[in-house]
């Protein structure tokens, strides 16, 4: 077989793998999933599982990351969409990131049982491409003056705390979107507080 056509395979099979273990994990939760049916469902073997992911914990973190990588890419883009400057996109996208926790994909996978399996968030992979956006973002506005002159990626990490501890509250909410309004207004005067000049 050309090396081609094998990379092409195994990208294959690491997607049917990824995908199973998404609908899994969100149906059944990361405990009950089987990984022998999980496996059947796409007409494969535990064997490629553990080749491509090395065991069940493995295939969890390839299905947090990516879907970590789409709820910044649907973060950044209701950011685009709203327009405005650096600072206001730099608040949509986080706000966006909270909304996240009402798909209740999200809630299961990556708010429950990512943290309880995977460990501390802020030490995942995707967590940190998101923090180095946010710690980037921020410096660039201490530079021109926007933002108080604090340590850029402590301010990041707070934020980005922030953010994903509020989603983690609307997730395991009983009235998800009332407390949505709350924590999107708390949200907003907490990041305000770095500005060097309040909103007018």
């Amino acid at each position: 077989m050309a090396p081609g056509k094998r990379a092409e395979m195994m990208e294959e099979t690491r997607a049917k793998l990824i995908a199973a273990g998404r609908k899994a994990f969100a149906e059944q939760g990361y405990a009950a999933a089987s990984m022998d049916e999980l496996t059947a469902s796409v007409g494969l073997t535990r064997g490629a599982l553990y080749h491509n992911f090395g065991d069940k914990k493995g295939l969890l973190q390839a299905v947090v990351n990516q879907l970590d990588g789409e709820i910044a890419a649907e973060a950044k883009e209701a950011a685009s969409r709203l327009g405005g400057s650096e600072w206001e996109s730099l608040m949509a996208e986080g706000i966006a990131y909270i909304e996240m926790a009402l798909k209740p994909e999200v809630q299961r996978i990556v708010l429950l049982d990512g943290p309880s399996v995977l460990g501390d968030p802020s030490q995942w992979p995707s967590q940190n491409v998101c923090l180095q956006t946010t710690t980037s973002a921020l410096e660039r506005l201490i530079a021109e003056g926007l933002v108080k002159p604090v340590d850029a990626e402590a301010a990041a990490r707070l934020l980005n705390g922030a953010a994903f501890n509020a989603a983690l509250w609307i997730a395991a909410s009983d009235d998800p979107q009332a407390d949505l309004k709350k924590v999107i207004d708390a949200f907003k005067v907490l990041g305000e507080g770095l500005l060097t000049t309040p909103p007018g």
